[in-house]
Order: structure tokens, then sequence, then C-alpha cells
């Protein structure tokens, strides 16, 4: 074996790659998916509809990103809850609301570097694109800390035969 294919196995066998490649990871590629339709149309309802009022362009901008990344976000939480990770147990006594709030929580990273990303690339390309770019670079970032922390597995509680 060649010390590249010594090195892919070992890459390919590293926790967050496998987790990558796992049918879970294609679940949330689909829910991105639609999560990034959503957030382009919404995108492109504010800057041409609901905010086209506003001037200069580029502060017309920030309100049609924070629009667009707001319903995007439930739109994914939303199908990541109910499809994703549906065989996740769920905390007792832990709400959707609260969930959602741990969800946006780890995404806020992401969520950062989708809007720096899409404001810097829109000096460049259309802004759709530079959202489109902006959007598949944060998603693996998205998938690990989510798939870890906010919808990650909770082993049931061991019974002690003794406790009554």
């Amino acid at each position: 074996m060649s010390g590249l294919e010594r090195l892919t196995v070992r890459v390919m066998n590293l926790p967050l790659v496998r987790r990558l490649t796992h049918w879970r990871f294609f679940k949330f590629g689909v829910v991105g998916a639609s999560g990034t339709l959503v957030n382009l149309a919404a995108l492109y309802v504010g800057q041409e509809f609901v905010f086209r009022a506003i001037l200069p362009p580029a502060t017309r901008l920030n309100y049609s990103l924070g629009l667009a990344i707001l319903i995007a976000t439930i739109n994914n939480f939303s199908w990541n809850r109910i499809w994703t990770w549906h065989d996740r147990s769920r905390k007792p006594g832990k709400s959707v609301v609260s969930q959602f709030g741990q969800y946006a929580f780890a995404c806020w990273v992401g969520i950062a570097l989708q809007f720096v990303l899409t404001k810097i690339l829109a000096a460049y390309l259309a802004y759709l694109i530079a959202n489109l770019i902006a959007i598949v670079l944060a998603s693996a970032f998205n998938f690990a800390v989510n798939d870890l922390w906010t919808f990650r597995h909770r082993r049931a509680a061991a019974v002690d035969p003794n406790r009554r």
C-alpha cells in the first residue's frame, strides 16, 4: 500500500470523516439544499421587494441577508429535527424552543461565516452566487456541530436495581 493510500485510509477512519460519509449527512445535505433554496428565495424577495426602498444597496443587502438566514434557519431546524435526527431521543423536559436556541447557537459560527463570506464575495460576484458559495462552505461545520451537540445521541441512564 502506497503512502497516499495509507493516508487516505487513515483520513477516512477519522470519526468526523466517518460522520460526514454516513447516510445522516446525506439527509443533512438534502435539508441544506432545501434551506439553500429557501435562503435564496428569501434573499431575492428581501432585496427586490421587501427592502427595496432601503438605500444604499449594501445596507439593503444586510437586511435581506438577515431575513434570508432567519427563515432558512427555521426551515432547516424543523426538517433536521423531523427527518435527519428523528431517531435521536429528546432530553426529557427540553422544549422545542430550547432546542431551537441550541441549534441556532450551534449554527452561529456558520451563519456568521456565511454572512461575512457573502458580503466579501458579493463585491466580486452576483449576490445570489456569492451567497450560494458561502452556504456550501459553512455546511460541513454546521453538520458536525449539530450532530455532536444539538441532536447528539443521549444514552439511557443506567438503572440501579437496588434503587427504589
